[in-house]
């Protein structure tokens, strides 16, 4: 019987890219599985924001592959990379550059952890929930890891996609409540560089697919609501074999970072420098730190590294928005070069 796969790519949108996907429809026996094997397909790259009409034609190459949780049955999503019709990648194809260096620093058997906050809006994308219309709800205090519908707002949606996260076999780790009423974050990892790269877009556009059903509008702004709320980030956990075998490669890998900071903050997500700002536990985006414990530094080393001697960091400067496919790579390239 043929079945569904939904081919899903990042667009050329500016200053965020959006994610697009539709629908193929593939032969009964017709394996997805393996990728080399796996159709390539083709979009008018005109519609979205990556070809002129004139030269509209785009080309779909599956990279990753994993059940749909959502339509069920032999059904699957595909995860792809934008090439030009010459078989050579798109600019907006982030991808690419991001396998040359895992590639390259293959040895190092770096791992990473994504921590992807977001924030739930009504779906005029306006109105965040939890808020009243047209003021505010009480301040900050309640709704980190809260219980409680005065505090919890959009649960629903984080259950659901959780476990959609699980059917399709992706690498979820947890989910939480965060600070901001309406506020949401879950994990990825640990993986490799492009393994949790994949999996983050993936589980980004089950989030989107999932909160369709709800009628709720889903953000990633890294500044959602302006005043004293919490910005969403991605807060990306980072170690190599080194770093997990003892403690001097965690700080050479701290001061190797704070030697690069403007390359990093560049392609760390746009408009990061709202949430940045050095209040609601962040450092301020002209400035560097690293230190234990330390959630208003950019480099946050956990307290039982410390202890043990050995283990990651947490590089707390990546926004919600940022493409895990340029932080993933610069943190190799910066700490391993």
């Amino acid at each position: 019987m043929a079945y569904k796969a939904e081919y899903i790519w990042i667009d050329g949108t500016e200053p965020s890219p959006m994610l697009r996907s539709k629908t193929k429809i593939l032969p009964d026996g017709a394996e997805i599985g393996d990728l080399e094997a796996a159709p390539i397909w083709g979009f008018d790259g005109s519609s979205t924001n990556q070809a002129p009409g004139a030269n509209s034609d785009c080309v779909l190459r599956p990279v990753f592959s994993c059940a749909d949780p959502i339509r069920g049955g032999n059904n699957v999503l595909v995860m792809c990379e934008v090439l030009l019709p010459d078989m050579t990648p798109h600019i907006t194809n982030t991808r690419a550059a991001c396998a040359a260096v895992a590639e390259e620093f293959t040895n190092e058997e770096a791992w990473f952890g994504i921590e992807q906050e977001y924030t739930l809006f009504e779906s005029d994308g306006v109105q965040p929930l939890g808020f009243p219309e047209g003021g505010f709800p009480e301040p900050q205090g309640p709704y980190y890891c809260g219980v409680g519908s005065n505090h919890i707002f959009g649960r629903e949606i984080s259950e659901a996609h959780a476990s959609a996260c699980i059917e399709a076999g992706l690498g979820i780790s947890g989910t939480n409540a965060e600070v901001m009423p309406g506020q949401w974050e879950y994990q990825i990892g640990p993986l490799g560089p492009l393994e949790v790269s994949d999996q983050l877009w993936v589980s980004r556009w089950l989030l989107h697919r999932i909160a369709e059903e709800f009628a709720v509008a889903v953000s990633i702004d890294p500044k959602p609501v302006k005043g004293d709320w919490n910005g969403a980030g991605c807060h990306t956990n980072y170690s190599t074999k080194a770093m997990r075998e003892s403690y001097q490669p965690v700080i050479d890998a701290c001061e190797a970072l704070g030697k690069n900071i403007e390359e990093h903050i560049a392609n760390y997500g746009p408009g990061n420098e709202n949430r940045l700002t050095g209040e609601h536990e962040t450092q301020r985006i002209d400035q560097f730190s690293y230190g234990v414990s330390d959630r208003g530094a950019s480099i946050r080393i956990p307290w039982q590294v410390e202890r043990d001697q050995k283990g990651y960091l947490e590089d707390r400067r990546p926004a919600s928005n940022m493409d895990p496919y340029l932080v993933t790579k610069l943190l190799l390239k910066t700490t391993c070069s």
